[in-house]
C-alpha cells in the first residue's frame, strides 16, 4: 500500500516548486513596484502610482502565507526541541502527529472561513486606489494558503503514519541529530589521528 502511495510524491514536489516560484515572483514584483514608487517621489519625470501601496501589501500577504505553507513541508517552523532527546521515540512520534493534526485543523479553518469572508465581505468592497478591483483579492490569500497547507500536511501526516506502521525513524530533527553524531565521530577520529601523530614523533 505504501509503495503505491509513495508514487504520489512527485505531485507534492510539483506543488512545492510551483508555490516556491509564485513566492519568488511576488517578491520580485514587490521590490520593483516599491522601487518604482519611491523613485516617483523624488524624480519628477517618473510617476508615483496611487495604487502602489495597496498592491504591494496584497502581494506581501500572498507571499507571507504561502511561504508559511512551504515551511510546513520542510519542517522549518519554530519548534521546541529541548526535550526531544529525553522523550521515548514513540512519544515523540505521537506528539509530532498530534501537532500536525492541529495544523491540519487550522488549515481547514483557514480554507473554509477564509473563503467565506472573501466571498462575502471582500466581494462587497473595492480597493480605494482602484475602484474597479474587488477586495476579494485582499482576502483570498488566507484560503489559498489554507489549501496549500492542507496539501503539504497530508504528505507530512502520511509520513508520520508510515513511520509508525513500518517502525522507521521519522521525527522532526532526526536528520539534524544524525548529522551531529557524524560530526562528533569525525571530530573524535581527527583527535585520535592527531594523538597518534604526536606519539609517533615521540
Amino acid at each position: 500500500m505504501f509503495e503505491k502511495l509513495d508514487k504520489i510524491k512527485p505531485f507534492y514536489d510539483w506543488v512545492y516548486k510551483a508555490v516556491l516560484v509564485i513566492c519568488k515572483v511576488l517578491l520580485i514584483a514587490d521590490i520593483l513596484i516599491t522601487t518604482f514608487a519611491v523613485m516617483g517621489r523624488y524624480i519628477s519625470f517618473i510617476p508615483d502610482p496611487s495604487w502602489s501601496e495597496e498592491v504591494v501589501l496584497t502581494l506581501m500577504s500572498y507571499m507571507a502565507v504561502l511561504s508559511a505553507a512551504l515551511a510546513i513541508r520542510r519542517g522549518a517552523h519554530i519548534r521546541m526541541t529541548a526535550f526531544d532527546r529525553f522523550l521515548p521515540t514513540g512519544v515523540l512520534k505521537f506528539l509530532d502527529l498530534l501537532a500536525d493534526i492541529m495544523v491540519m485543523t487550522f488549515a481547514v479553518i483557514m480554507l473554509v472561513v477564509g473563503t467565506k469572508y472573501a466571498m462575502t465581505i471582500g466581494a462587497k468592497g473595492t480597493y480605494v486606489s482602484m475602484p474597479t478591483v474587488s477586495r476579494v483579492w485582499m482576502y483570498l490569500p488566507v484560503p489559498v494558503a489554507g489549501a496549500a497547507m492542507i496539501i503539504f500536511e497530508l504528505e507530512t501526516l502520511y509520513s508520520h503514519i508510515k513511520s509508525i506502521v513500518l517502525k522507521t525513524e521519522y521525527m522532526a530533527g532526526a536528520v539534524e541529530d544524525k548529522n551531529d553524531e557524524i560530526n562528533a565521530a569525525l571530530k573524535k577520529a581527527k583527535e585520535e589521528e592527531k594523538n597518534m601523530g604526536k606519539e609517533g614523533k615521540n
